[in-house]
């Protein structure tokens, strides 16, 4: 089995101790993701709604360049700072994930790099994916977000 790491760096910063996701033979695992500004270390205001937006879109983008999409994802693990902001994280996620979405798993734990509220990453099923593509929004997003 080939596997192959992808990174984004064009559209969304890193830590130099990962890659924003790794494909092994049908499967995408993308890696944790940060609420994070455009390209920035640095997470983005507006509460835990707003960084579940920057998350899923940060998601999208490194989706797109697997050859994947958000339907392709199987599993989601969201790890929360307060647990009791679930709410609000299923509200943003319902927003933008609207069809019959996927396993999703919510943790509470007490901190986060950056001071984020949240960190999430995903695991996509794709079969038959060929090649590294470059990244081209396809969907806006309330607080100018493209997807």
């Amino acid at each position: 089995m080939d596997i192959q790491k992808i990174n984004c760096n064009k559209w969304i910063a890193k830590f130099t101790t990962l890659s924003h996701a790794v494909i092994a033979g049908d499967f995408i695992y993308v890696s944790g993701m940060l609420g994070t500004k455009q390209n920035r270390l640095e997470i983005v205001e507006g509460g835990i709604a707003t960084e579940v937006e920057s998350i899923l879109y940060h998601m999208s983008h490194v989706l797109k360049a697997c050859d994947a999409q958000f339907q392709d994802i199987i599993k989601i693990n969201a790890y929360l700072t307060d647990i009791d902001a679930l709410d609000q994280l299923n509200g943003a996620y319902l927003r933008i994930i609207s069809w019959d979405p996927p396993a999703l798993t919510a943790t509470g734990i007490n901190e986060l790099t950056l001071g984020a509220s949240v960190i999430m990453d995903c695991v996509a099923y794709k079969p038959q994916i060929n090649s590294f593509q470059e990244i081209t929004p396809v969907y806006e997003m309330e607080n100018n977000f493209r997807i």
